[in-house]
């Protein structure tokens, strides 16, 4: 049976809780606001709990290498944590910036499906509304449709006027 060092088991835990913090902040990072919202200060959630998790499992593997059961040996681990933690603290908070300040296409709004192009896939009468099949932003929406005169299924279809954000006024095309 192979006993585990009190360093390293004490660096292992640190190293664990550094992951558990930033698993939490990456994937939840709203619940660990609080107070003010808007508050980030200087250093970064992802970057304080990447650092302690190199730092807690860089210095226990570099503890069961040294051999580490003298508060020398342990300093020595501890000095290997950290060498191992500097670079990913600073890895997580470019990573973690770079995911939060990323652009993104502005969400489609009514304004979008003027011009649209489509197909009829219930027939648009007259006094009433029909279905269209048109692309916003590259994905196909369904969407009720009036006309000014009857237009049949399956004619392609221009949309002319968006009425709401689920109604359209359309010609063929």
């Amino acid at each position: 049976m192979q006993v585990v060092a009190t360093g390293t088991l004490i660096f292992l835990i640190i190293g664990g809780a550094g992951v558990a913090v930033l698993a939490l902040a990456l994937l939840g990072g709203e619940l660990l606001h609080f107070g003010n919202p808007d508050f980030d200060g200087p250093v970064s959630v992802e970057a304080v709990a990447g650092f302690t998790g190199a730092l807690g499992f860089g210095a226990a593997i570099v503890n069961e290498l040294v051999g580490g059961r003298t508060p020398g040996m342990i300093a020595v681990a501890l000095a290997g944590g950290v060498v191992a933690a500097v670079p990913t603290a600073w890895a997580a908070a470019r990573l973690s910036r770079a995911a939060r300040d990323m652009r993104t296409d502005p969400t489609p709004t009514r304004h979008h499906l003027v011009g649209a192009l489509g197909l009829v896939v219930t027939p648009v009468p007259v006094d009433g509304y029909g279905e269209v099949r048109v692309r916003v932003a590259g994905q196909p929406v369904k969407l009720n449709a009036r006309a000014d005169r009857p237009i049949p299924v399956g004619a392609q279809i221009f949309v002319v006027e968006a009425l709401s954000e689920t109604s359209v006024h359309v010609e063929t095309y």
